[in-house]
């Protein structure tokens, strides 16, 4: 466990976006959440005041950005340059979940570089530093033009199915899309299987193929965005009648959009982990779902930011503190 810390000029703050983890964090530090009002007004405007003096603190601010992703940008946004007013020595932007990273490059002519404009947006109201978890793709650091921490969740998906003895030659973990190769990868070195792939491109004779032996095994699939739950069922219904025997899931942000818990509970899922990256309310949950707690591995972070201290211990399983 991370040693509790009475550092008065660490301060934690959290808006709407994902305060029960925020929460959580703040306990990890043995401290609790700073002051701060927030309001909306009836025409969509949102106002922030601080309740409480951030002069020459160093502020974490803790904002996951899922639904309702624009009001809580602009939360963030409006209370970066709140604390910028207020004298704050440093602004540490704790996002455990960094929406619009999936717009990172220019697909087609003529479309914007989303997440850069986060970025840019982030770094221009005042932000000092970013502490980040399981970016979409890791190149979304090199869009700021201040330090970025980018955490990984593949060590909290190992040791939960470790724990659970599943591990070696029975399992294979699955990337369930072309581009999620060097997650599964990763996955499986710690839990020491092989890995397969779905691609899931449909053409004239199938809706998708199974790259890799998965008969008569229990297949993991690893996926860092579970939004409407769609690549995931398709995923497994491909690995079934590929002759799986049995599918699991593990996810890093748990976004639930719907239909997401219908599409979910009818696909051929055991289990489905996911850490609390991102809130969602209970009645969008699929009957399958695990939650695991992200908030020892971000307040160890937070901790080390603070002390400046090294953060690669944080990036391989053997070498946690917070198991």
């Amino acid at each position: 466990m991370v040693e509790k810390t009475q550092d008065e000029s660490l301060k934690i703050f959290s808006l709407n976006g994902n305060r029960p983890l925020a929460e959580k964090i703040a306990n990890v530090l043995g401290t609790s959440l700073g002051q701060c009002a927030i309001k909306q007004f009836s025409d969509g405007e949102i106002s922030i005041s601080i309740e409480e003096s951030v002069r020459g603190a160093h502020v974490y601010l803790i904002q996951a950005t899922n639904q309702p992703v624009n009001d809580y940008y602009m939360e963030l946004l409006i209370m970066i340059d709140a604390l910028k007013r207020a004298s704050a020595q440093t602004i540490n932007v704790v996002l455990p979940y960094y929406a619009y990273a999936r717009q990172d490059r220019t697909a087609k002519p003529h479309e914007p570089i989303t997440a850069k404009l986060i970025a840019n947006m982030i770094v221009e109201a005042g932000a000092t530093r970013v502490l980040t978890l399981d970016l979409h793709t890791v190149q979304v650091q090199g869009f700021f033009d201040i330090p970025v921490d980018n955490l990984f969740t593949m060590p909290l998906f190992a040791h939960y199915y470790r724990k659970l003895g599943m591990t070696g030659d029975d399992y294979v973990v699955v990337s369930p899309k072309n581009s999620g190769v060097q997650r599964a990868r990763s996955l499986a070195e710690y839990l020491d299987t092989t890995i397969a792939i779905v691609d899931q491109e449909k053409t004239e004779e199938s809706d998708g193929y199974v790259i890799g032996d998965v008969k008569g095994k229990r297949c993991i699939m690893v996926d860092d965005i579970l939004n409407t739950g769609n690549t995931l069922a398709k995923a497994a219904n491909l690995l079934k009648e590929a002759g799986a025997e049995e599918i699991y899931a593990c996810v890093s942000h748990a976004l639930l959009s719907d239909p997401a818990k219908t599409i979910l509970e009818e696909a051929p899922i055991e289990d489905i982990c996911v850490t609390d990256s991102c809130w969602t309310a209970e009645e969008r949950h699929p009957k399958q779902l695990t939650y695991i707690t992200c908030s020892e591995l971000m307040g160890e972070a937070v901790k080390r930011i603070h002390e400046n201290t090294p953060m690669s211990p944080l990036f391989k399983l053997e070498e946690k503190d917070y198991q």
